[in-house]
């Protein structure tokens, strides 16, 4: 019989660790150094791990994040997005979608789902996404005789649009745990981003068309015409988007950097919302204090994943994991559909930062070693390490969509549950999210089987 070493599964002991103390209700970023501390000396028991090793943590963290310039771009383009949201430049954009969609079947539910890819354009922040837009919409939609399901599920699944649509915050994130250029990252999640929002405009439109009492239409009355319409273009519409734009544009053209481009950004909001008269002291306190709190959370669950990716990796981790996947004999298809449904079933129960912090660092190693043919060759020219992970990093992006609207952690519906009316019972909101789930699964296979959605832009604008 072989011998049995503990020590040799300390990787996996420190996996299932993590996998049940998220549970504890600790602040994340916490529970995941913590880990990664208790580990190391737990290694140093066994001589498998030396305190020496400690201060190399540190280097990594100074030197990989603290001096990572475009983790700057973190707290700017939380604010970008805040100020938006705080300074009525938002609710302004929607009334002006609900007037331009009122002819179309849907036009309302059509408005939430474009207003939610706009605004994601802005923030990844998922909470004030889904918050601002239900207590901007719903109440509008019920007044409307809105079908609760359809009305819910839509403001779930357009909320969280923004976790995915560049400059996300999860794509920092992402860039910096797989080594991987934020600028590729944005490019590669646009098509993805904008094919779920097609998938989503197309089933509201082609079920309200089938069932229009499910989405009664925008009474007459409430039309606006002529300059009236211009003049809320130019107020409402132009503004906002002429800024997604710039911020955008100015990074995919080369103009800028993200770092710089999310400073244009958050002083771009800044200005609109002075343009409009609504940037008072309150305003800009509570955005600051807003923005502040969250960029602080992210960096120190930054710090915590480098400590426990660092200690993990020490004590043989990816080693065992590629053992592991070896020894299973799934081939390089088996192991990504199965990494994917890990991905999937880990969205029931956690929030995007643990799950990709868990999935990532782990993972992407040994997804970057698998051979999938030419169905990720361009040109002939099979694929570069990079692209492979460029593409995986998509495929958890576009997964872990479903992340925030799986029941029973659906972050999204306890945001859109805490605001909503007494009236829309959490059943009602279960029942909505569904088509959209199934949704975002389609638009996963999508870019499983068609790389290209994902690296096409990447592959022709960075040549």
């Amino acid at each position: 019989m072989e011998n049995f070493y503990i020590e040799d599964w300390f990787p996996l002991i420190m996996f299932a660790s993590l996998g049940i103390l998220v549970f504890s209700g600790l602040p994340v970023a916490f529970v995941i150094s913590g880990i990664g501390i208790a580990f190391g000396f737990l290694g140093m028991a066994y001589d498998v791990f030396s305190f020496v090793e400690f201060f190399n943590i540190v280097s990594r963290i100074w030197g990989g994040i603290a001096e990572n310039m475009v983790m700057v771009a973190v707290p700017m383009f939380i604010y970008m997005g805040t100020m938006l949201e705080k300074s009525g430049v938002a609710e302004d954009l929607l009334e002006c979608l609900n007037v331009l969609m009122r002819k179309v079947p849907g036009g309302l539910a059509l408005s939430v789902t474009l207003m939610g890819t706009i605004m994601a354009a802005t923030t990844g922040i998922i909470g004030a996404s889904v918050v601002m837009m239900t207590l901007l919409a719903l109440p509008v939609m019920m007044r409307r005789n809105y079908d609760p399901s359809l009305a819910t599920g839509t403001i779930a699944a357009s909320g969280t649009l923004g976790i995915l649509i560049p400059p996300s915050i999860m794509l920092v994130l992402m860039s910096d745990l797989m080594s991987v250029s934020v600028g590729n990252l944005f490019l590669a999640a646009i098509i993805p981003g904008l094919l779920l929002a097609s998938l989503y405009t197309i089933y509201i439109f082609v079920r309200c068309q089938l069932q229009p009492h499910l989405a009664p239409p925008l009474p007459d009355s409430e039309a606006v015409h002529g300059t009236d319409m211009v003049r809320m273009m130019l107020r409402s519409f132009i503004p906002p988007v002429f800024l997604i734009v710039l911020v955008l544009g100015s990074i995919f053209a080369g103009f800028a950097t993200p770092t710089e481009a999310a400073g244009v950004g958050a002083l771009g909001a800044t200005f609109l919302a002075l343009v409009k008269g609504r940037l008072k002291w309150d305003v800009l306190k509570d955005v600051c204090e807003r923005s502040a709190l969250t960029g602080a959370m992210l960096f120190f669950l930054f710090a915590g994943a480098t400590v426990f990716s660092y200690v993990f990796r020490s004590l043989g981790g990816d080693d065992l994991v590629i053992d592991l996947v070896d020894s299973a004999g799934l081939g390089a298809w088996g192991v990504l559909f199965l990494l994917m449904l890990i991905v999937f079933v880990l969205g029931f129960f956690f929030d995007w930062v643990e799950i990709t912090l868990i999935v990532l660092p782990i993972f992407a190693p040994v997804i970057a070693q698998l051979d999938f043919g030419d169905h990720l060759s361009v040109a002939g020219v099979g694929p570069t390490e990079t692209q492979v992970l460029t593409w995986f990093a998509v495929m958890v992006a576009v997964n872990l969509q479903t992340s925030f609207l799986t029941p029973p952690f659906g972050f999204a519906l306890f945001y859109l549950k805490g605001v909503a009316p007494k009236s829309i019972s959490i059943q009602q909101i279960y029942k909505g999210i569904i088509p959209f789930v199934i949704l975002q699964v389609i638009g996963l296979l999508l870019v499983m089987y068609f790389p290209e959605l994902a690296l096409w832009m990447p592959n022709t604008l960075l040549e």
